[in-house]
């Protein structure tokens, strides 16, 4: 005779569907950010309005690493700031110098050119996509509150199956007796 099985209670339905829901959620708030990585990207929230309204303040945008010499004319590239703040500024390319390895270039939103040009040497890569206003919860989550919150959803979600299991292990020895 088979027995049926149980799938214990609707309490134990619900917690389990519930943290299974937290676990994806905060997978899929985290894909954006590190599947790209994978796939050679480097992925960057801009903080400043300079190329708008191409690209605004809020947006995430994937940089694909390029060789200096293969960068055209309007491209948007990604470069490190000529000092040692670690700024990454992105700004569209104006003229690419290759006989003297630098770029002009000019943020969207100024009036001129760029003063200094951008050595080869700076240069991080072409933009090749950007997905508006992703910035901000990349920005969120990289913070030190988005770290703690990530944790807490999957520790709240590895309790909510916990309770699932031990719901459905009480109704089963409840029922075999």
């Amino acid at each position: 005779m088979h027995k049926k099985k149980n799938k214990g209670t609707p309490a134990a339905g619900f917690c389990a569907r519930l943290g299974t829901f937290l676990l994806l959620l905060v997978i899929a708030a985290c894909i954006p950010f590190t599947l790209p990585r994978l796939l050679g990207y480097r992925v960057y929230a801009v903080i400043s309005g300079s190329m708008e309204p191409a690209i605004s303040v809020g947006d995430l945008v994937y940089v694909r690493q390029t060789e200096p010499e293969d960068v055209e004319k309007n491209d948007v590239i990604a470069f490190c700031a000529a000092e040692a703040s670690g700024a990454i500024i992105l700004h569209r390319v104006v003229e690419n110098r290759t006989v003297d390895g630098s770029f002009i270039t000019k943020g969207d939103a100024n009036a001129q050119p760029d003063l200094s040009p951008v050595s080869y040497d700076r240069l991080l890569g072409v933009t090749e996509w950007t997905i508006p206003h992703l910035g901000q919860l990349g920005l969120i989550l990289t913070g030190s509150w988005g770290k703690l919150a990530a944790v807490c959803l999957v520790l709240a979600a590895v309790m909510l199956h916990a309770v699932s299991a031990a719901l459905r292990a009480k109704q089963e020895s409840f029922q075999s007796k």
